[in-house]
């Protein structure tokens, strides 16, 4: 920490200076600037996005005025009665940034779909994470960015935003969860339709690899980065890329500013309103993460997907000035089971395993050859049983399993189901096969025994559409994730046809829960619940509201992008949720 009386350091003044270009920095920047204020964001990586840009790209915004038009009007009291039944008693400890989230975010999605650029697709199928507790959602409370045409922006911006996260992608071009992914799968099952779309996006890639170098169309995390980032430059934000944080400047008792590194040497970002952290929490800093993450003794058993930059630059800076740093939550982590990809050059790839857990034919085992949880439940549980299955000492580690109908129709990890090939996943490792279940299992080093009566049973009552050890397909999540066609239950069916394959899966994270603690108003609090003046959080900076629970896809962003507005309308000194003022021109 430095007093700015006594740095010599060259300065620059704005109203607000905001560390971090994720969701949680590029909404505050977006909704000050809106308001007003002068704003300089910057970031330590020569792109925007942080792991906003390779995140699906949804945020969980109950109540919103999509639902309202589709018919569905839910009180705040229902969606506090799902959170409690999710939080139990850490939902007391956070029960007053709860209220605010729910009350800000139908506003923040409102103002940001009628006042800028970031225009979105309403989740209306997308359902709550746990359908059998009290008020949960099936579906209307989330919303995604639209695709975005990157040509809308100009070069010099353009070059500032981060490319599609290649495992997630078909050869660099990103594929939206929902109508564009369907019809991507419906093409591996010989449907015209689907194979008229996938041609129709894999030309227009092609064409803009040759034409610009880089997809021009980008959906999900990029997409939302993107139309933030167009926002903020029309509002005249300053956006700068390569330029660190070192420490933040105090005078007297308030946050004045932050001592940054650029291009051109180190100066000093002077905040007369505020200094707001959103550098991403501390997913790729190994000492947190011995500390903090479960069986994790040396720190390196964790495969986040988070941008190497988010080492925990925010939490560091604001400890240095007394913040409160909140370590106690459910989970430190927001977990994620991910594959390991090794490519030919050397290098290795980490895979998010998102919707292949939940298709009916595939199930997940441990060594010893049994399943482990509801494989069609969220992610974060998915890596909460994982963890919770694996001995003490027993590196943590599944193997997700399926038969040739599977990977012919829907995607095991990074393989693509057909017509695309499968012996680059062979020949690099990733992918094991054998001609029987016990074969596939002395491969990949699981108990064949073990996996044969798995199997076995599993088989036997998933062809009357049941799953009596975990409930998979009971709830509308599970349904969902399922594949419709399928029936009695569109989360399972056999793993019976030869020859059959394996990925091994491994702990791994969007980012962390744990963080900086903060009030209602994004303000960072002391050990002593006291406010530091001048000083915000949001996005994985800030400690989760959820308490270390996941309740929901999206509780990451939603809370981010809610947090980023209720700063931006603080730091404005703005008295009202009215969406009104000038007309957007961005």
């Amino acid at each position: 920490m430095t007093n700015s009386s006594t740095s010599s350091a060259p300065s620059e003044s704005f109203d607000v200076v905001i560390v971090g270009s994720g969701a949680g920095g590029l909404s505050a920047a977006v909704t000050a600037a809106y308001h007003g204020l002068s704003v300089c964001v910057v970031e330590k990586s020569e792109v925007l996005g942080g792991a906003t840009s390779w995140s699906g790209g949804w945020a969980w915004t109950p109540g919103t005025h999509f639902a309202k038009q589709d018919g569905v009007v839910e009180s705040k009291e229902e969606f506090q009665t799902y959170l409690r039944s999710v939080l139990g008693e850490r939902y007391d400890i956070e029960a007053k940034n709860i209220d605010a989230f729910l009350e800000a975010a139908p506003h923040m999605v409102e103002f940001f779909a009628k006042k800028t650029s970031l225009d979105f697709t309403p989740g209306a199928k997308i359902r709550d994470i746990y359908g059998q507790l009290p008020s949960a959602g099936t579906g209307h409370r989330s919303v995604g960015p639209k695709p975005f045409d990157l040509k809308e922006v100009k070069p010099s911006l353009r070059k500032k935003l981060r490319h599609q996260l290649y495992e997630t992608s078909f050869f660099g071009m990103g594929i939206m969860a929902g109508e564009d992914l369907t019809k991507f799968l419906s093409a591996s099952q010989l449907d015209p339709r689907g194979w008229i779309h996938a041609a129709r996006r894999v030309i227009t890639h092609i064409f803009d690899l040759l034409f610009y170098g880089r997809t021009m169309h980008l959906v999900n995390g990029t997409a939302l980065t993107a139309r933030l980032a167009k926002s903020a430059d029309g509002l005249g934000v300053e956006l700068r890329t390569n330029t660190t944080a070192l420490e933040l400047i105090k005078s007297d008792s308030r946050i004045s500013g932050v001592k940054v590194q650029g291009e051109q040497g180190s100066y000093i970002l002077e905040a007369t309103k505020g200094v707001v952290l959103a550098t991403g929490g501390f997913p790729n800093n190994v000492e947190l993460r011995r500390e903090l993450f479960p069986k994790t003794p040396t720190g390196q058993e964790h495969f986040t997907l988070a941008p190497e930059t988010t080492t925990g630059d925010g939490l560091r800076m604001a400890r240095e000035v007394g913040a409160h740093f909140v370590d106690d939550n459910h989970s430190a982590a927001a977990w994620c089971p991910v594959s390991l990809v090794p490519y030919f050059n050397g290098k290795t790839g980490v895979f998010p395993h998102i919707m292949d857990r939940a298709k009916p034919g595939s199930i997940g085992v441990t060594k010893d050859g049994k399943r482990f949880v509801n494989e069609a439940n969220g992610y974060f549980d998915y890596v909460d049983g994982m963890i919770k299955a694996t001995k003490d000492g027993d590196p943590v580690a599944s193997w997700q399993i399926a038969d040739a109908s599977f990977v012919r129709k829907y995607p095991l990890g990074m393989a693509k189901p057909f017509p695309m090939p499968l012996f680059p996943y062979f020949a690099s490792g990733y992918l094991k096969r054998g001609k029987t279940i016990e074969e596939l299992a002395r491969k990949c080093g699981i108990d064949p025994e073990g996996l044969k009566a798995t199997v076995e049973e599993f088989n036997a009552n998933a062809r009357a559409g049941k799953d009596p050890e975990f409930g998979r397909g009971e709830t509308e999540f599970n349904r969902y994730g399922g594949d419709p066609k399928v029936g009695p239950n569109p989360s399972l069916s056999p793993i019976e046809k030869g020859p059959f394959y394996a990925v091994k899966v491994h702990p791994g994270s969007f980012g962390t829960f744990a963080g900086i603690a903060a009030d209602e108003h994004g303000a960072v609090l002391d050990k002593e619940g006291e406010a530091i003046e001048g000083l915000f959080t949001a996005g994985n900076d800030r400690n989760s509201i959820m308490g270390g629970f996941y309740p929901a896809g999206g509780v990451n962003l939603g809370p981010a992008l809610g947090f980023g507005y209720i700063i931006g309308r603080t730091l404005a000194g703005a008295k009202d949720y009215e969406v009104s003022g000038k007309e957007s021109t961005l």
